[in-house]
């Protein structure tokens, strides 16, 4: 694996909240472009609003991850390392929006929690290879 891969994945992780919100805007009535918030504030459908939420949550996820990639990349952390990180990253988040779109919160949570930890560890192995 090498830095590719964790830039492909950095990638994806952009481009998630962009599914999410494709799947939020097409499952309720017709989707009203020239409000969309208070479209989205008016939909009553779960799945609707559990695939907006994922939406949110994937843009709050995106920043902290693609800094821990770059972080862990400048501060010459194993590039097989970050690569792993970043794929275990992706699959956390994808889960957790497809656990959110299932409301299957406690699995929701886990693969958030999953996700949390590969950027803490990006961010903690960048730090302690530049105190070296």
């Amino acid at each position: 694996m090498t830095l590719t891969t964790a830039y492909w994945c950095v990638l994806i992780a952009a481009l998630l909240p962009y599914v999410w919100v494709a799947i939020a805007k097409g499952g309720g009535p017709r989707y009203n472009n020239r409000d969309p918030r208070g479209w989205m504030d008016r939909q009553e459908d779960p799945r609707t609003r559990r695939a907006n939420a994922a939406h949110a949550n994937a843009f709050e996820a995106f920043a902290p991850f693609a800094a821990g990639v770059v972080m862990a990349q400048l501060a010459g952390v194993a590039e097989a390392r970050i690569a792993g990180l970043a794929l275990a990253f992706t699959a956390f988040r994808l889960l957790h929006g497809l656990f959110y779109l299932a409301d299957k919160h406690l699995l929701r949570t886990l693969s958030w929690f999953g996700g949390l930890l590969c950027v803490l560890a990006l961010l903690v192995m960048a730090a302690l290879q530049v105190g070296r």
